[in-house]
């Protein structure tokens, strides 16, 4: 037996529970690992709350990211074996001090990333990856917009979107928020608090507007984020931290100047093996390189987990959050 969150009714941090669980052996085409550090990611939150049910129903173990070693395979998966260093994005289950994972969705850790680091970066960073590279090729004629720059997702995109040339612009709620994500790539930066996004992307792009924008923020930043763009430019609505747009007007993009819009999930950019590894293989190369550092700036025990969800739901976190099992 061993440890995990259980969460056995949706609400708020509260509803999560310590509880032993018994975790099996692999069945063919899986992997049990023993997990040495999990991701935590806004997303956790949404499942916990009921904002997205659980695909098993209640009760469920949270979370959709982690690294550890390989304990044992099932039958059928010859290209993992016990001792290896992996990590994952989905399927849902990470709260845990071991678990079953799909085989074919488990990846091999390069030597010079550790396990934190791997544990706390795939979710956020193949995120950062297919928004940067798939949804929207970025390249130096490329202005964006960032809101919650100085997130996990924004942190990681930031350096990426500067390392590729772009023009970056972001948004965060706090003088320390903005200090963080300008040493993170951001060339500008507006304090949604005391100042109006629209506008100031409007005097910082002559007029002109940006390319794309990239918006996890969701109901408060709509249809404010629309404005930024130049006619014809993209919307990527990748989240929802202050709540769902319930009152999406189609015809707004036609006002609004032909714009596109797209709600894009990584789970669909990774469906197949292939896509996997092109995606974790291009965080792996500019993490490994430098160009993207992944920065832990909290730590909790997964014990903590309730603490954990209420300071991240307090936005007191700032960037990449692991759990040490």
């Amino acid at each position: 037996m061993v440890q995990a969150i259980r969460v056995h009714e949706t609400g708020g941090p509260d509803v999560m529970r310590w509880e032993h669980v018994d975790v099996g052996e692999p069945g063919p085409g899986e992997a049990r690992i023993r997990q040495t550090a999990i991701g935590l990611n806004f997303i956790d939150t949404y499942f916990r709350s009921g904002l997205y049910p659980a695909p098993a129903g209640l009760p469920f173990t949270p979370g959709n990211e982690g690294a550890g070693i390989v304990q044992t395979v099932g039958e059928g998966v010859t290209f993992l074996k016990p001792g290896d260093r992996v990590a994952y994005v989905g399927p849902l289950g990470a709260y845990a001090q071991e678990r079953i994972v799909p085989a074919d969705r488990l990846v091999l850790i390069p030597d010079g990333i550790d396990d934190k680091t791997a544990a706390g970066m795939m979710l956020k960073g193949m995120t950062a990856q297919y928004l940067l590279r798939q949804t929207f090729n970025v390249g130096p004629e490329t202005t964006l917009l960032f809101h919650a720059a100085a997130g996990g997702v924004g942190l990681i995109a930031g350096q990426w979107a500067s390392y590729l040339g772009a023009t970056v612009i972001g948004t965060a709620g706090s003088d320390e928020k903005i200090a963080l994500a300008k040493a993170h790539g951001y060339q500008h930066m507006i304090n949604y608090r005391t100042e109006n996004f629209v506008d100031r992307v409007k005097e910082i792009t002559a007029g002109k507007g940006c390319d794309v924008v990239y918006d996890s923020v969701g109901n408060d930043t709509y249809p404010g984020s629309l404005d930024c763009l130049k006619p014809r430019g993209l919307w990527a609505s990748f989240g929802q931290s202050s709540g769902p747009i319930t009152d999406f007007n189609l015809g707004l993009l036609a006002q609004k100047g032909s714009l596109f819009a797209t709600r894009p999930t990584l789970f669909n950019y990774i469906a197949t093996r292939e896509a996997l590894e092109a995606t974790a293989g291009d965080l792996f190369d500019v993490v490994s390189k430098g160009i993207v550092k992944i920065e832990i700036n909290q730590e909790y025990r997964l014990a903590d987990a309730v603490q954990a969800h209420q300071d991240l739901e307090g936005r007191k976190t700032t960037g990449t959050t692991v759990f040490l099992p």
